[in-house]
C-alpha cells in the first residue's frame, strides 16, 4: 500500500482516483462514474498525480497504435505506479493496452506495436463474417472471484469494441461475455491490481455503477 494509500484509508477520507489525459477516451462520462461510485476524481497529464493517487485509471476509445504513442510518455509511470500495488483499471482501449500487443496494429498494416504488457497477451479481430463492432449490451458470466467482480454475475454491460483480449494466461480471465463465442469481458493480473473491463461501466447503467464502486473500494484497501 503507497503511503498517500495509507493516510487517505487512516482518515476515512474518499479514495482520490486520477483519470488518465492522454487525448483518448470518455474522460468526462468516466469522471461523473467514478464521482457517483464515491471517489474523488481528477483528469491529470501529470505522472506525479499518478504516484499520489490511491487508484489509476487508464480510459480509451480508438485505435490500438494510437493509444500505445500518445500514452507512451506516460509508459514508465504508469507501470511504476501498477508495480508499486496501486490498483490500475483500464477501460475498453485501455484495457486493451493492458497487453502486449494487438492484431489490429497488423491488420493497419503498421507491425508490431507493443502495449504496457502488464498482462500478457494480444488483442485479436473478431473472426471473419462476425459483424463488426460488437455493439450492445450483453451477459457477463464470472469466472473467478475478484473484488471488481462482487455482486455482477449474469448482468449486462454495455460493448463497442472490434478486438478481444486473449491473455496468455487463461488465469487472467475474471469475466466473460459471448458474441459468436466466449471472450473475456474482465481480465486482471496476477496481483489482483491491475485489472480492465472491455466493456464501458460509465455506459452500462446500474452494472457499470457497481463495478466502479468495486473499484473505489479496492482503492480504498
Amino acid at each position: 500500500m503507497s503511503s498517500q494509500r495509507a493516510r487517505t484509508q487512516e482518515r476515512g477520507d474518499a479514495a482520490s482516483v486520477v483519470v488518465v489525459d492522454y487525448g483518448l477516451g470518455n474522460l468526462r462520462s468516466v469522471t461523473r462514474g467514478l464521482e457517483r461510485a464515491g471517489a474523488n476524481v481528477e483528469t491529470s497529464d501529470d505522472p506525479e498525480r499518478f504516484e499520489s493517487a490511491d487508484g489509476v485509471v487508464l480510459p480509451g476509445v480508438g485505435a490500438f497504435r494510437e493509444g500505445v504513442e500518445n500514452a507512451g510518455p506516460y509508459r514508465e509511470s504508469l507501470l511504476e505506479v501498477a508495480e508499486s500495488g496501486t490498483p490500475v483499471f483500464g477501460i475498453c482501449l485501455g484495457m486493451q493496452m493492458l497487453l502486449t500487443s494487438s492484431e489490429e496494429a497488423e491488420h493497419a498494416g503498421e507491425g508490431d506495436v507493443r502495449g504496457l504488457d502488464l498482462i500478457p497477451g494480444t488483442n485479436v479481430r473478431f473472426a471473419e463474417g462476425q459483424k463488426v463492432p460488437h455493439m450492445g449490451w450483453n451477459q457477463l458470466d464470472v469466472q473467478r472471484d475478484h473484488p471488481l467482480v462482487d455482486g455482477i454475475d449474469g448482468k449486462y454491460a454495455y460493448f463497442v469494441h472490434s478486438y478481444y483480449a486473449v491473455p496468455d494466461d487463461d488465469d487472467a480471465v475474471v469475466a466473460t461475455t459471448d458474441y459468436g463465442r466466449a471472450f473475456p469481458a474482465i481480465v486482471a493480473d496476477e496481483s489482483g491490481t491491475v485489472f480492465g473491463t472491455q466493456f464501458h461501466p460509465e455506459k452500462s447503467g446500474e452494472t457499470g455503477l457497481r463495478i466502479l464502486r468495486n473499484f473505489v473500494d479496492i482503492c480504498r484497501e
